[in-house]
Formats: structure tokens, sequence, C-alpha cells
């Protein structure tokens, strides 16, 4: 894992997390940062739209609606509110 120190930014490469922007909620494993971008590991990503109670959803893992994709993804570090680490395993089945 390699921590970002040359972006500035608290994400490590090689972690996994899960952020809340302003529109919506993600989680996945960084992949690189550059710039403005953190971009998730193909395979890794999951839209969660309905996160749930939101101790059970961080500390337990257990989110209520979940859309994983396959393909890589983004996020611009400016659209994000707040970010935890994600202890668990990453969602990978549609709910």
């Amino acid at each position: 894992m390699k921590n970002n120190t040359l972006n500035n930014t608290p994400f490590i490469e090689g972690k996994k997390y899960f952020f809340r922007t302003v529109t919506f909620h993600l989680v996945g494993e960084v992949a690189t940062i550059t710039g403005d971008f953190i971009e998730l590991k193909k395979g890794t990503i999951s839209w969660i739209a309905d996160s749930g109670r939101f101790m059970n959803a961080i500390d337990m893992g257990t989110l209520d609606e979940v859309e994983p994709v396959r393909v890589r993804g983004g996020i611009n570090i400016n659209s994000i509110t707040d970010y935890f680490e994600w202890e668990h395993e990453l969602p990978r089945t549609q709910k």
C-alpha cells in the first residue's frame, strides 16, 4: 500500500473505502490517485443506493441496496463529503 503524500490526500492506494459524496455513495479499492481523481480498481466498485443503518454499514459491512459494477471507475476528490475505511469484503452481489 502506498500513501499518497505527493497529492496531499488521506487516501492510500490498495485500501478500501466507503465514500459519501454530495449525490451518492460508493465502496471500492483505491487503485491510483491522480490530481483530484481517485481511480478505483476494476471489479471492486459498488454504488450504494441505500446504506441502511449507518453504524451497521460501517462497523459490520451490512448494506441494504448494492449495485456492483465490473468496470474501472473514479471519483473526484472535491465531491467527497466524508469517507470511512472499509474493513469488510467488498460487496459483489446486487441487492
